[in-house]
């Protein structure tokens, strides 16, 4: 049997988000009656068109704080404030293994999606075969790739091309539909330098009409040490069954091992629920290292 420990004295203090990016962001921190933290959560509320019902919930306590209603209060005032903002989801994460499944299946919350983790030690990539899979062009297209912001003669097209990721399988979470633009394309990729690291894109082009077809993007740390992570990697309904998924990501890997040497991995995550795209992951060497779970409570 277990048993909560005694409920402290706890004080929560609204911040304001020192750097909001894609929505607003509110914070709360958790103090003790002395001063001292106990945790903090945050909220973001979605701004764009097509996901203004949805906010995102973060919760943190520390360890010797936890099952004493910490996180409990901080997850009901972002809960009131989703509420008061007119929101109708709120989506949380965690790991599979971690106390944080537990804490929001208690609250409500409901598993969604399913993600797979996996990583490429760079060390371990195999850098011949992934020269053949680039050097063996599907017939009709070709590879185009960029740092920071697509070249403006791509713009209108990469912004086309999003719609790849309309259909991705995202299990039931309620994600609503994003709608690209170049001026949104534009804001990701300065949000991504404003952070201090380093967006790099690979995209396939249609040989027919000079179209991109699909894309592959990875962000790397600023220092080019440590793990690069990768964002989303989608062809086009109309072009898919061509390998263009396989050969636009082996050419992603070529390119992060040239550019970046001091790099140790590649990381990536899929839903369980897509395996085309774990398929990609697997032929080109990624290892799964863990599963964590996309969390949604209906307001």
């Amino acid at each position: 049997m277990t048993t909560s420990r005694t409920a402290p004295t706890v004080r929560l203090t609204a911040l304001v988000d020192p750097a909001p990016g894609g929505g607003r962001r509110l914070v709360w921190l958790a103090s003790g009656a002395d001063g001292h933290p106990l945790g903090s959560a945050s909220l973001r509320l979605f701004d764009k068109d097509g996901q203004r019902h949805l906010a995102e919930a973060d919760v943190r306590v520390h360890p010797a704080e936890r099952r004493a209603g910490v996180g409990s209060r901080l997850l009901g005032a972002a809960l009131e404030a989703a509420r008061e903002d007119g929101r109708r989801s709120v989506v949380a994460q965690a790991g599979s293994d971690g106390p944080g499944t537990a804490f929001l299946t208690a609250h409500g919350f409901d598993v969604a999606l399913t993600l797979i983790h996996a990583r490429l030690p760079l060390a371990d990539a195999d850098v011949p075969a992934l020269t053949a899979r680039v050097a063996a062009a599907p017939a009709g297209y070709r590879l185009t790739a960029w740092q920071g912001t697509v070249p403006d003669e791509l713009a209108e097209s990469y912004a086309a091309s999003r719609r790849a990721m309309d259909d991705m399988p995202m299990g039931a979470v309620d994600y609503g539909r994003v709608v690209w633009d170049v001026d949104r394309l534009r804001s990701a990729a300065a949000a991504v330098a404003a952070r201090g690291e380093v967006l790099h894109t690979v995209a396939a082009v249609d040989d027919c009409d000079g179209s991109l077809v699909g894309f592959t993007e990875l962000v790397v740390p600023g220092d080019g040490e440590g793990d690069a992570l990768h964002y989303g990697t989608a062809v086009v309904p109309e072009h898919r069954g061509h390998g263009l998924g396989t050969w636009m990501k082996a050419a992603s890997i070529l390119r992060a091992r040239e550019r970046h040497p001091a790099l140790a991995g590649l990381l990536t995550d899929t839903a369980d629920d897509n395996p085309h795209m774990r398929a990609v992951n697997d032929r080109l060497g990624y290892r799964p290292t863990h599963t964590s779970y996309e969390f949604q409570l209906a307001l």
